[in-house]
């Protein structure tokens, strides 16, 4: 199966589910998220990990409902692992650090943590909550540290009932190029 058949799949079986706890659909929340980073003139690495960076949630299931999670999902890892032989290190290292970041600007910027949605606060506490100083060094010396932190940030932003977006088909070209390249 080509690597593009393979994405429109998992968004097909599950993209349409809602996203967590949110006003979103998992689907909504991905091209919402690559939005942003289009928006902000992101590389077409970065803006393709934006698109992708929840795709472990469509590859290994979880209980629909966020008040029924009592571990964390690691999805990062799931996801990170899916695409790298996919499309390398460029799209999976940033998703893969993803949920670090989070903990990362919790502990390094002030005003972060009151700009969660209240889904993401309560997978804070099951992703390790904010990060140590000890942590946050390491953060720092991962390669991909800082365009996890931009997505994060996308993401975080991509949870906005009824916007505008294009749709997944929109993609197409970008997903293929990529995997050609990887």
């Amino acid at each position: 199966m080509r690597i593009i058949d393979e994405v429109f799949a998992l968004f097909g079986a599950r993209g349409s589910g809602a996203y967590f706890g949110e006003a979103v659909s998992m689907t909504e929340h991905a091209l919402q998220t690559a939005h942003f980073a289009h928006a902000e003139g992101a590389s077409p690495w970065l803006e393709l990990a934006a698109l992708l960076h929840d795709v472990g949630h469509l590859v290994e299931a979880v209980p629909d409902d966020i008040a029924d999670w009592v571990t964390d999902a690691q999805h990062e890892e799931i996801g990170s692992r899916w695409l790298m032989p996919r499309f390398g290190a460029q799209i999976a290292e940033p998703v893969r650090l993803h949920v670090p970041a989070k903990r990362y600007l919790c502990a390094t910027d002030a005003g972060y943590f009151a700009k969660l949605s209240p889904a993401s606060v309560q997978t804070l506490k099951l992703q390790g909550g904010p990060m140590s100083a000890l942590e946050v060094t390491g953060f720092e010396s991962q390669r991909h540290w800082r365009e996890a932190v931009q997505l994060r940030r996308w993401d975080d932003r991509g949870k906005v009932a009824g916007l505008a977006t294009v749709p997944l088909s929109q993609y197409k070209d970008l997903i293929q190029s990529l995997a050609e390249k990887a």
